[in-house]
């Protein structure tokens, strides 16, 4: 437990305060200290320091910035549907403070030239701190060999096709070359596991669907554990360091964990949307919630929400994918999946937390929301200062109130496309205040933004990551 140290002597530009501090050692009460962007002190002192601003949470927690390691925020060439004013905006919202974004835009980001482009131009546009997943191109996986950690620290994997999707690895040569050269650069590994041949060959066979009562059917689970089996196999093969993205059913969960037993380097991702919807919601809401991969049944979300409970699961992703609503009132076939998440996902997997454990000490359960959405994903990702409160840190922090109820009206909606499957939800828990860099983006109170500041997240060392 930290206390108030040399370093934090001079008076500090910003003060926290409050009774619930979700810090690495538990939630405490105490005084965050910070200066120049960073936490200088976590502070045990009764009384508050001289300083320029102080912040009094009360009762609210106070957490670490939120990290969504899984965004599509469409910049380039795709920003009619969103663009990082707007999905800045959503995310800060949320709670979030540092986002991760994928490869398929226009152009793809594919190398390390276009991922330094993207870079500059969402310099300047965003409320949020970021970081790029790089994409593999099938015909050059030696670029990840030697990767160089100030571009990525990981790359994007699709094994199967969708509308967005810009390369599809189908050719498992291909495949094994990029776990082979991820392991000998040190890249990690993010998985879009769902097997491409098997769904052609279904799609041959059925034709093209034509409504949404049969899509879960039409995309089905065993396409995920056909991929899946030979994620677990390269990396065995290879030691390679693989995270499985929006991982969707009982039997996909069950290979990893049991992978992760045998001593394997491979983790996976839940979605707020997989732990919020089943099949019979894609039924009645059609497009709303198309996703790839598919929402499955009711038992498939138990496993998932069991994945929670018990640490299986690694990170919570949005897999924020927003499309306009006339491309998702295009035919079933032609429709694209995806929906937008990173606004409503902390508060959806809270309110899910609470709905289903109602008895359990909120403490514990609003640690392992930090963990999920702030430790691991820093962690995993070598996210340099991010998902802790603690000295040294980042002074990237969340005011939550972990019992207040309040609905979800598309008026809420902060993303470029307008709409969201939660529209009429009534949530419990609102994040009230988000703090990037130790000023203020989002205060719900006035309903006012921040600057558009948000800067590229150096990568930790490689020896030094941090611990989950």
């Amino acid at each position: 437990m930290d206390s108030l140290t040399p370093a934090a002597a001079a008076a500090p530009d910003l003060v926290v305060s409050g009774r619930r501090l979700v810090t690495p050692q538990g939630v405490r009460p105490g005084h965050l200290l910070v200066r120049d962007g960073r936490i200088t002190a976590v502070s045990d002192a009764r009384t508050v320091p001289a300083c320029a601003e102080h912040i009094d949470a009360g009762d609210h927690y106070v957490l670490p910035g939120l990290i969504d390691s899984h965004v599509h925020f469409r910049t380039p060439g795709l920003t009619h549907k969103e663009d990082w004013e707007h999905g800045s905006r959503a995310a800060v919202r949320g709670g979030f403070t540092t986002v991760m974004d994928m490869p398929n835009t226009l152009p793809p980001t594919l190398d390390p030239e276009a991922v330094l482009a993207k870079a500059r131009l969402v310099e300047g546009h965003s409320l949020v701190d970021y970081r790029f997943h790089i994409g593999l191109d099938p015909d050059r996986p030696e670029l990840l060999a030697h990767l160089d950690p100030a571009v990525a620290t990981s790359a994007k994997i699709f094994m199967a096709g969708h509308h967005t999707a810009p390369t599809v690895v189908r050719d498992p040569a291909q495949l094994e070359k990029a776990f082979a050269a991820a392991a000998e650069g040190g890249v990690q590994l993010v998985l879009h596991a769902e097997e491409d041949g098997l769904f052609a060959l279904l799609d041959a066979w059925w034709g093209e669907p034509d409504s949404y009562l049969d899509y879960e059917t039409r995309r089905p689970r065993t396409g995920g554990i056909v991929a899946v089996a030979k994620i677990i196999e390269l990396v065995r093969r290879y030691g390679t360091r693989a995270h499985i993205l929006h991982l969707s059913s009982t039997e996909e969960a069950d290979l990893v964990c049991a992978a992760q037993a045998a001593g394997y380097p491979v983790t996976f991702e839940v979605t707020g949307h997989h732990l919020s919807f089943t099949d019979e919601d894609t039924r009645r809401l059609g497009a709303r919630t198309r996703l790839s991969p598919s929402i499955r049944g009711r038992a498939d979300q138990e496993r998932l929400w069991r994945a929670v409970w018990t640490g299986q699961v690694a990170t919570l992703g949005s897999d924020h994918a927003p499309h306009t609503v006339a491309e998702k009132t295009r035919t079933p076939a032609q429709s694209p999946p995806g929906l937008p998440g990173v606004q409503e996902l902390a508060v959806a997997v809270w309110t899910g937390m609470r709905r289903r454990r109602p008895d359990e000490d909120p403490d514990t359960a609003v640690s392992r929301l930090a963990h999920h959405l702030a430790a691991a994903p820093a962690e995993i990702f070598r996210l340099a200062g991010k998902g802790r409160l603690e000295a040294g840190a980042d002074a990237d922090l969340v005011l939550f109130a972990p019992d207040t109820p309040w609905m979800f009206s598309a008026h809420d909606v902060e993303s470029k496309c307008g709409w969201s499957a939660y529209e009429g939800w009534t949530f419990t828990g609102r994040v009230e205040r988000t703090v990037r860099a130790g000023r203020t983006v989002w205060d719900a109170a006035t309903g006012s933004f921040g600057t558009y500041d948000g800067r590229l997240v150096p990568a930790a060392p490689a020896s030094t990551r941090q611990e989950s």
